[in-house]
C-alpha cells in the first residue's frame, strides 16, 4: 500500500470516527429531549395550569426559574409540559405523512400507469401552493386544534415523501435481484416488504428526522395563529402567542417557549444531518 493509500484509509478513519462521535452526541441530545417530552407530567417544580394571581408576571428567579405569566402559572412547567404537545404533535405527523407519502410512492413507482399519473398530478398540486398558506386554510376549515393542525400539514406534507419513495422504487424495480425474486415465485407483497422497503429506508428515515424540527416550527405558527391548540394548553407557539403583547413588559412569557423551539429545532436538525452522513455516504464530508 502507498503512502497516498496509506493517507487516505487514515483520513476515512478520521471522518467515520468524527460522525460517530457527532451521532452519540446529537442522538443522545434528542433521545434526552424526547424522554423529556415523555415524563413532562413528572419533571414540572409546578402545576403548569394552576393560577395564582398574586404571582403574576413575575420575573425569572423568586422560586420561579423561567418566571411566571400574566395568571401566576410557572414558565417552566408550562415550556416542560409544552414540550410533550408540540414534540410529540410534530413526530405523529411525520409519522403520518412518512406511512402515506411512503405508501401512495412505492405503489406508484412499482405499478406506473394511469393512476401513478394521476397521483402524481394531484401531488404536483399541493406542492404548487405555498405549504404554510394551505395548511392555514385547512386548519381553519377544521376549526383548529392540536389533531386538526396535524391533519392540515399532513395534506400538505405527504407529496415530498411521495416523490422520494416513488423515484426509488422506481430505480430498485429494474434491478438483477428484484428480476431474480419475482422468478423465485415471490409475490409482489413479499418483493415490497423484503426488498423495496429496505433499499429505500436510507433516505426516508434522513427526510424524516429532519423534518421534525420543521413541523415542531409549523405546528408551533399554527397555534401561534390560534389555529392549534387552544388555551389553556401548555403548547410553545400557543404560549409564545398569548405573551406576544409583553414582550416589552415582560419579555420572558415570550422567550422561554421560542427559546424552547429554537434548541429543539436545533437539536433535530443536527441530529438529522448527522443520521444523513451516516446513511449517505455521498454526503459524509471530506
Amino acid at each position: 500500500m502507498s503512502m497516498e493509500e496509506k493517507i487516505t484509509v487514515r483520513k476515512q478513519k478520521v471522518v467515520k470516527s468524527h460522525t460517530r462521535q457527532k451521532l452519540f452526541f446529537f442522538g443522545g441530545l434528542a433521545i434526552a429531549v424526547l424522554l423529556v417530552a415523555a415524563f413532562a407530567p413528572y419533571l414540572t417544580p409546578y402545576d403548569p395550569y394552576e393560577q395564582d394571581l398574586s404571582k403574576a408576571l413575575l420575573p425569572p428567579g423568586n422560586g420561579h426559574l423561567l418566571g411566571t405569566d400574566r395568571y401566576g402559572r410557572d414558565m417552566l412547567s408550562r415550556v416542560i409540559m409544552g414540550s410533550q404537545t408540540t414534540i410529540f404533535s410534530a413526530l405523529l405527523l411525520v409519522v403520518i405523512i412518512t406511512i402515506v407519502g411512503g405508501a401512495v410512492g412505492i405503489f406508484c413507482g412499482w405499478h406506473g400507469g394511469k393512476l401513478d399519473a394521476f397521483l402524481m398530478r394531484v401531488s404536483d398540486i399541493f406542492l404548487a401552493f405555498p405549504g404554510m398558506v394551505f395548511a392555514i386554510a385547512v386548519a381553519s376549515v377544521l376549526s383548529g386544534g392540536v389533531i386538526n393542525a396535524v391533519v392540515a400539514l399532513a395534506c400538505i406534507s405527504w407529496p415530498k415523501y411521495a416523490r422520494i419513495t416513488r423515484s426509488q422504487a422506481m430505480m430498485i424495480k429494474h434491478l438483477p435481484y428484484i428480476s431474480a425474486a419475482k422468478l423465485s415465485g415471490s409475490g409482489t407483497w413479499k418483493i415490497v416488504w423484503k426488498h423495496i422497503v429496505p433499499n429505500i429506508a436510507g433516505p426516508v428515515i434522513v427526510t424524516a428526522v429532519l423534518d421534525i424540527g420543521t413541523m415542531i416550527m409549523e405546528i408551533a405558527g399554527l397555534s401561534f395563529l390560534g389555529l392549534g391548540a387552544a388555551p389553556p394548553t401548555a403548547e410553545w407557539g400557543s404560549m409564545m402567542s398569548n405573551g406576544r403583547s409583553m414582550l416589552q413588559t415582560s419579555p420572558w412569557v415570550i422567550l422561554s417557549p421560542g427559546c424552547a423551539i429554537f434548541l429543539t429545532v436545533i437539536i433535530f436538525n443536527l441530529a438529522g444531518d448527522t443520521v444523513r452522513d451516516v446513511l449517505d455516504p455521498k454526503q459524509r464530508k471530506r
